[in-house]
């Protein structure tokens, strides 16, 4: 690793990939549901970014992918804020994540009718990571106690060893955040960098 304050990463193999969850900039400062210190994930994802793109390996990233009247938005009766509308500045990914040109995007919660929180839910995904031979994942990104969980779960459900990139994930609310760590641990899912339950 080149200096200290940049991610340790451990031995990437094939059959693992990287799968980054809405680095959008609506989810950024100055967007329409800011998370607290979210800037602070992307260097460090930036550095598991490089490091899969290295090893020659899949990088996905999920975009919360939504039409102007999505039932989650609060003017519809959900509890959001208007947030990643389709083809707006929001919905498009942060400019300083240095997405590899082979990104696969996997777009989420875009029925009217329905929100859909992990990168799993009605997307194909699992299929698509079982076919391309993917046993392991590595999952970062934003918010770590709603879409980073719910993803994470479902990766579990759906035979994966799953890694929780921590570091490079933030939540809307910090007790949340918590308490979706230790539920993502109870459920199976290993911590990177591992840390003892707080």
């Amino acid at each position: 690793m080149r200096e200290a304050e940049h991610a340790v990463i451990p031995p990437l193999q094939v059959g693992d990939a990287l799968l980054l969850i809405d680095l959008q900039n609506d989810f950024f400062p100055g967007g329409a549901l800011p998370i607290a210190r979210a800037e602070t994930v992307v260097p460090v994802l930036n550095d598991w970014i490089e490091a899969a793109t290295a090893a020659d390996l899949p990088v996905y990233a999920s975009r919360d992918w939504h039409p102007p009247d999505h039932a989650s938005f609060i003017n519809q009766g959900g509890q959001w804020p208007r947030h990643c509308v389709q083809d707006t500045f929001g919905a498009a990914f942060r400019d300083d994540v240095a997405l590899p040109p082979r990104v696969i995007p996997i777009s989420k919660g875009a029925a009217f009718d329905r929100d859909a929180y992990s990168a799993f839910d009605g997307t194909g995904l699992a299929s698509a990571l079982h076919q391309r031979g993917v046993r392991r994942l590595w999952v970062g990104g934003l918010a770590l106690d709603v879409c980073v969980q719910a993803t994470v779960l479902d990766a579990l459900k759906a035979g994966f060893e799953t890694h929780l990139i921590r570091e490079g994930s933030r939540p809307v609310d910090e007790r949340d955040g918590r308490e979706a760590v230790t539920a993502m641990r109870h459920a199976g899912a290993l911590l990177e960098p591992d840390a003892p339950e707080s």
